[in-house]
């Protein structure tokens, strides 16, 4: 029925939010903000775009000034995560191994350019991943780049694999059905699909 499958990154593969709240506090004291920032609020934020975070982190900052801080923010985020990785969800590197004997794999997350290979760095698990998309690298949110990753990928029957329902709104922008992972960051209107744990989507498939 599906000839691909797409996930999400945060809240779906990995959890990367205590890490990113070290990472960004410290950017923000470089930069000179009092603003900080927790893991569970970054949970809440974290599938939006990057230039709409950081709007809601500082909020009394202009736009220049939110630009001028953004590479603090990918900088301190890369170096850290490159040397302790997120956590990876139990069972996920399991099921992901198994479904690449039977569909392509994809990724497309909302996330800035570099932030995706340096995941599969971490995690090893580029082998299993064909090709994979994020406005860093395309300047398209996540349903065009959805669109995007399919056509190229001569996909015509793909489904996603997300963890909020801004996943699902983009699905449906997309026009392509949803898999909830209930065990992220967040919820979802009337899924396709809900799985509990990484292994349940094996069940899917």
């Amino acid at each position: 029925m599906y000839d691909g499958i797409i996930f999400d990154v945060d809240g779906t593969v990995w959890d990367s939010t205590p890490i990113v709240e070290e990472a960004w506090n410290a950017a923000l004291e470089e930069a000179g903000y009092a603003e900080r920032v927790t893991a569970d609020r970054l949970k809440g934020l974290f599938g939006l775009p990057m230039d709409d975070i950081i709007a809601d982190i500082l909020p009394q900052a202009t736009a220049e000034e939110r630009a001028k801080f953004a590479p603090y923010c990918f900088k301190y985020e890369h170096d850290y995560l490159a040397v302790r990785g997120g956590i990876v969800y139990e069972g996920f590197g399991e099921m992901l191994e198994e479904l690449s004997k039977k569909y392509p794999l994809f990724i497309v997350s909302n996330c800035q350019a570099g932030y995706i290979e340096l995941m599969l760095k971490k995690t090893g698990f580029g082998p299993y991943i064909k090709d994979h998309l994020c406005p860093g690298d395309t300047n398209l949110l996540k349903a065009d780049n959805i669109r995007l990753i399919s056509e190229r990928n001569g996909l015509k029957h793909p489904i996603y694999v997300g963890d909020t329902q801004m996943d699902a709104n983009a699905c449906k922008d997309a026009e392509v059905p949803i898999v909830f992972c209930a065990y992220g960051f967040g919820s979802v209107e009337e899924p396709e699909y809900v799985v509990n744990s990484p292994m349940e989507i094996l069940d899917i498939f």
